[in-house]
């Protein structure tokens, strides 16, 4: 008799759900913080240098310095700016959504050092004479031009110095220099140029005794603002030197959100229509606990206050395929025990307690390779990481707990009494329970298939692949972004297809010429120009102003320095590494250790693939290539572990092994057993990285490159290496013992000696 009331639970909870995420979501959406390369701005980071000879830079210094830009950027009236201090002294500046990134560049890096000199340079006065806070903007009261006004400590001070100027005629005049470089600024060099250094050099026909003073110039009223907006601030009391920085025109942070929530929402639709085509009923739960899935980590993200950036977008994205997995892997254990004579709520019991460690082990070890990106990785890449952690631990709440909810409600209402089909299990398939046969002695679609007599031909594909791989690398090597080899990166967005020649003519013209020029996009309207060197505050503001003029659309401008790209590439190489033993220790620990060599040399597998692939065709390696191969070694590991699981279940119902036949016949039917389920995971994850390389932002077509020829890869790997090198390890143990005990036999009091 079908029990009502937990059908009616069933639909009060849906609807609960449904009105909590469409009441709430827009208002979350529109709180959660975008980062730069959503809606425009940049991000720089400053190695803090001596001002003086002899300057000890301290963290006293480096906060002071901190403070310093902080009040600057108020100036600017961006909203949450972030300033961190990282490695002791530099200092990290994101402006998200400023509308003047060169205006706002000159600001943060002007160090405001006010000085008054003689025409022979000679310093006379500097900002330790001026009344803090001071400077305010106003205007000429007889040419109404806009000036800046100062006021003075020690008006006869100021008196005394223009009693002494006067003296110097024909040269008497007060030249107010702004950041003036000892042994490199002149004032007889500079007062001949249409634009000279110094702010003005106003003559003095006669002594001053006055504690204001007025510095005039060609100023417009926004940048005598800024000037008195400087001066107020203070000056820096060190030298910042820049050495990165990336900038996104706020047209391409438009293009890149609107393009990858198109994709992820055309990569989530071809998921949910796959789980309800395959898994019927339980497919359909599986969309409405994803869909709160979704909602919950958007929701969580907001709390957290963190920043969505477009790799965070693209994490959420595959999260969704990943998430998918859980349910999967519980779906497949059900539709087993089914077949087997269960009825379904004895099935549904039994599949989803045999199926949690399997989901909690393929999950840390995503987690590990998560938490090592966020460690190690920029701030863009740390998004990803985030947002990819956070997707894990939800999926936990919707797929596990959600999904057992929900359809626990369905088959404890007896509904599904007598109706396998709903669960995607056909009649004839199910065998008699009186029969007493076990999950694990189930025929499957890939019986006919001998994997393990199969390796030698995996490993020599394998091996002529590698081959191959090593080739073309030492040919052809890698096309490093400037992440890796310093330089500068261009991205110049328009409304019309562009030409290489046009690009490089209007480069030409401004004297910021590049042989590297590359177009792209679908429209062939993104051309992406790089430089050897790292362009300096002139240059990318010469560029940004042109290109903005030419094409309407302010272009995007990425820097590194030497420094940095070592360091990136040095992080690179340790994220991998710390992320492999990690994942060795984990494991051995929850396996043995044969388990752990095999899926790490399967993973090393993948890995190779994705940077030979890379290598072969040109495609540009940046620093989300790194997060892209982190994230396959998190998913194959996945995968292996799945495999890896059901050959543990095996081993144990084998009790012994004796022959070299007894591991092979483990090996083949642990494979046949998880094969469709590893075919049905890898195919929803590619239905979203497709979806993201199609319709996604050029600025991520890469990152989705390299996840697709590693989910390839990486299924590959995790049943035709992974398995097969343990199985090869585990003959070799087999030759030493004779026989192996797979389960520790409990003493009994029979097994004790007898008196």
């Amino acid at each position: 008799m079908v029990k009502r009331g937990r059908i009616i639970a069933f639909f009060i909870l849906v609807v609960l759900l449904a009105g909590t995420m469409g009441g709430t979501t827009k208002s979350i959406v529109d709180n959660i913080k975008l980062g730069l390369d959503l809606q425009g701005g940049f991000e720089v980071l400053y190695e803090v240098q001596p001002l003086k000879k002899g300057q000890e830079i301290t963290k006293e210094t480096v906060a002071n310095t901190a403070d310093a830009l902080d009040k600057r950027i108020n100036v600017l009236g961006v909203s949450e700016p972030n300033i961190q201090i990282e490695d002791g002294n530099r200092i990290r500046v994101q402006l998200a959504g400023v509308e003047d990134q060169n205006e706002a560049r000159e600001i943060l890096s002007t160090q405001a050092n006010l000085s008054f000199r003689d025409v022979n340079d000679k310093l006379r006065l500097d900002g330790s004479d001026l009344v803090s806070g001071s400077a305010k903007q106003t205007f000429d009261s007889t040419s109404n031009n806009p000036i800046v006004s100062l006021k003075l400590k020690d008006h006869t001070k100021f008196y005394q110095l223009t009693k002494e100027i006067l003296a110097m005629a024909p040269e008497n005049k007060l030249v107010i220099w702004l950041d003036f470089e000892e042994g490199k600024d002149s004032y007889k060099e500079e007062v001949g140029k249409a634009n000279p250094k110094f702010l003005s050099d106003p003559s003095v026909r006669e002594p001053i005794n006055s504690d204001s003073v007025i510095i005039e110039g060609d100023f417009t009223v926004e940048r005598a603002q800024n000037l008195a907006s400087l001066l107020n601030a203070g000056a820096l009391p060190v030298k910042l030197d820049e050495i990165y920085s990336t900038s996104v025109g706020a047209k391409f942070g438009q293009q890149a959100l609107d393009k990858t929530v198109f994709a992820g929402m055309i990569g989530i639709a071809i998921v949910f229509l796959f789980m309800i085509a395959y898994y019927r009923f339980p497919g359909l739960i599986a969309t409405i606990t994803l869909s709160f899935y979704i909602y919950l980590i958007l929701l969580i993200f907001d709390l957290m206050n963190g920043v969505l950036t477009l790799p965070g977008i693209a994490a959420l994205i595959l999260g969704v395929g990943m998430a998918v997995d859980a349910n999967i892997i519980t779906y497949e254990r059900i539709k087993e025990e089914m077949r087997v004579g269960k009825p379904i709520r004895s099935a549904f019991q039994s599949g989803n307690k045999s199926s949690f460690l399997t989901i909690l082990d393929a999950n840390v070890t995503t987690i590990l390779a998560a938490t090592v990106l966020f460690i190690f990785g920029t701030s863009s890449v740390k998004g990803f990481a985030t947002m990819l952690i956070v997707s894990i631990l939800t999926s936990f709440i919707t797929a596990v707990w959600g999904s057992r909810l929900l359809l626990g409600l369905w088959v404890n209402s007896r509904f599904f009494n007598k109706k396998p089909g709903w669960f995607g299990v056909n009649k004839n398939e199910i065998k008699d329970l009186a029969e007493n046969y076990d999950t694990l002695d189930l025929p499957t679609k890939f019986d006919r298939f001998d994997f393990a007599k199969q390796r030698k031909k995996f490993f020599a594909l394998s091996g002529i692949l590698i081959t191959t791989g090593i080739i073309i690398l030492a040919i052809f090597k890698l096309n490093l972004g400037i992440d890796f080899v310093s330089g500068s990166r261009m991205e110049i967005l328009a409304d019309e297809s562009l030409k290489t020649e046009e690009i490089q003519k209007e480069l030409d013209d401004i004297n910021l010429s590049s042989d590297d020029v590359v177009i792209s996009g679908n429209d062939e309207n993104i051309a992406v120009v790089r430089y050897t060197e790292d362009l300096g505050q002139k240059e990318i503001a010469t560029l940004k102003d042109h290109f903005k003029d030419l094409y309407g659309a302010e272009p995007s401008v990425s820097t590194v320095s030497p420094v940095i790209g070592k360091e990136l590439a040095k992080n690179a190489m340790l994220a991998v590494a710390i992320a492999s033993i990690g994942i060795i220790i984990y494991v051995t620990f929850r396996f043995e250790w044969r388990m752990a060599i095999a899926s790490i040399l399967a993973l090393l597998h993948d890995a190779f693939f994705i940077i030979a692939f890379f290598s072969l065709t040109r495609l540009e390696v940046d620093i989300t290539f790194i997060a892209a191969v982190l994230t396959i070694v998190g998913y194959s590991i996945n995968d292996t572990i799945v495999t890896f699981d059901r050959l543990r279940e095996n081993l144990h119902k084998k009790r012994r092994l004796k022959t070299d036949q007894d591991i092979e016949d483990v090996v083949n039917q642990s494979i046949r057993q998880t094969m469709g389920r590893s075919v049905n995971t890898v195919l929803t994850v590619v239905f979203t990285v497709l979806a993201l390389m199609i319709f996604g932002s050029e600025s991520i077509r890469n990152f989705s490159i390299a996840l697709l020829v590693g989910l390839i890869s990486g299924t590959y790997s995790s049943v035709f290496i992974a398995s097969q090198v343990w199985l090869v390890m585990k003959k070799k143990e087999l030759k030493k013992k004779g026989t192996i005990k797979t389960v520790k036999e409990k003493k009994t009091w029979s097994d004790e000696p007898q008196v």
